[in-house]
């Protein structure tokens, strides 16, 4: 296949490859000639993208999954409706955002079944419920992570949180329950980020609150079970200024990266602060293990796996193509998909909407008001259609939450099928999901206020972890 009939997606990933290339050959001094004609070959696959898209390469920022061959914005199939970032998520279809094509727009590899039975053939031990049901379903560079673990080389966890309210809601909790599972069954350390920072740069917040924030939302981080011994939780106002370290990897990361691809990437513009433009890099560092000396103790080469949101891999795609070029191994992700919102699954729950959300602080008797006021219903207009007819599943957000915190395979398809013959009727399964829901969040308050300031201290000081590479 020749440049001129390459999609701008097959362009763009040669783009990267021939960048890749060049990198490679400058750090082995090879030839002169032979970086020329890589050079060469570079400037006429840009010319090549931007005939086929109209835009300018940029690295780290993949063209749209829904340009066709000659770069024309498609709007077939719904290709225009979904829109995911990291700071929006909407789409106009009810059953949620197409997970394939964002696949496809941000060019990552699907959790496929092969990857699930391979983790379970590498623990031992039935994948976690998240997995099994397609909740994380994208991911770069598994293979490569339990590659090197099965040959005894350990790796190291990297999760994080924005906190902008003292309350978070169950959204919340996805990528740090996925986490605590990761991090008991590989038994490895793990790090979390409080980008409290972040959150004084994009809110209308004071320094003082967002730091608040930082340390009431890891209380709530702490009460999911993490092992004291292997975590760190860190608020970047606190440890960037203390970790030398940390800093000149930010230091690093913002050298190799240029405005024009922060804008391409996040969308900035002329009116934002300079502090937003810079961020990316303060979240890109964690990814790297000498930012945590006291306790990798200097090592560059421990590979780090992300467990986190769709919406933030826009932050790893600039982290990915930057680490080669600073000498750091590129950090592995896994990609969840988004907690619906009660109203349905055009968009995901928000702390900022109260009725959108299940919130941690929920007593029993709000948890079933909101599900039975605002949880959409997949159901019929009335008992006698939906016997005859069904319901639809798919579009259902009390079943959908159930997807996520139902242990048992075998009741939710029970639950599945028989909401969809017409035999479960909309109020039963909202009083399913209440009955699962009020337990689990009672039990995680009770946990909660066990969490001592004390051992917040402990959990935020930088220390040596109960590890050894």
């Amino acid at each position: 296949m020749t440049a001129s009939t390459k999609t701008p997606m097959e362009l763009y990933q040669s783009l990267n490859e021939v960048g890749e290339k060049i990198r490679t050959l400058k750090t082995a001094n090879a030839e002169k000639a032979e970086i020329e004609a890589a050079l060469q070959l570079l400037l006429k696959l840009k010319v090549d993208y931007k005939g086929a898209t109209g835009q300018d390469y940029q690295a780290g920022s993949p063209p749209a999954e829904n340009m066709d061959e000659s770069g024309n914005r498609s709007i077939a199939d719904g290709a225009d409706d979904d829109t995911v970032d990291p700071w929006n998520v909407s789409t106009t279809s009810a059953k949620g955002v197409d997970y394939d094509k964002l696949i496809v727009r941000f060019g990552s590899s699907k959790i496929d079944k092969e990857l699930v039975d391979r983790i379970e053939k590498v623990l031992g031990q039935k994948p976690h419920r998240f997995l099994r049901r397609g909740i994380f379903f994208s991911h770069r560079d598994m293979h490569q992570v339990l590659d090197a673990y099965e040959k005894q080389k350990a790796f190291y966890l990297y999760t994080g949180r924005g906190p902008s309210s003292e309350a978070m809601h169950m959204g919340h909790l996805i990528p740090f329950i996925f986490t605590k599972w990761l991090q008991d069954v590989f038994d490895i350390p793990l790090v979390i980020q409080m980008t409290d920072d972040e959150k004084y740069l994009w809110k209308d917040l004071t320094l003082e609150q967002c730091h608040h924030y930082a340390v009431e939302n890891a209380k709530d981080i702490i009460a999911c079970g993490f092992d004291i011994n292997k975590t760190f939780i860190f608020s970047d106002l606190d440890y960037m200024g203390s970790s030398p370290e940390f800093y000149r990897n930010v230091v690093k990361i913002q050298k190799h990266v240029t405005f024009n691809q922060v804008k391409g990437i996040f969308g900035f513009t002329e009116s934002d602060c300079i502090g937003k433009i810079s961020f990316p890099a303060i979240q890109a560092a964690p990814s790297f293990s000498n930012s945590f000396p006291q306790i990798f103790g200097g090592k560059q080469d421990v590979q780090c796996l992300i467990p986190c949101a769709i919406d933030q891999d826009p932050y790893f795609r600039m982290t990915r193509d930057v680490a080669p070029r600073i000498g750091y191994p590129k950090p592995a992700l896994l990609h969840s998909t988004f907690f619906p919102a009660l109203q349905g699954a055009q968009t995901k729950m928000s702390a900022s909407d109260a009725n959108s959300s299940i919130f941690l602080t929920d007593t029993p008797k709000q948890i079933k008001n909101k599900v039975n006021k605002h949880a959409f219903s997949g159901g019929k207009d009335t008992v006698e259609e939906h016997r005859q007819h069904g319901g639809d599943p798919d579009v259902d957000v009390s079943f959908m939450y159930l997807t996520f915190f139902l242990e048992d395979d075998e009741q939710l398809e029970k639950i599945k099928q028989d909401y969809r013959s017409g035999a479960l009727l909309t109020g039963e399964l909202k009083k399913i999901l209440i009955d699962t829901l009020q337990p689990m969040i009672s039990e995680h308050q009770e946990r909660r206020t066990q969490v001592t300031d004390e051992m917040v201290q402990q959990f935020m000081t930088p220390r040596p972890l109960n590890f050894r590479y």
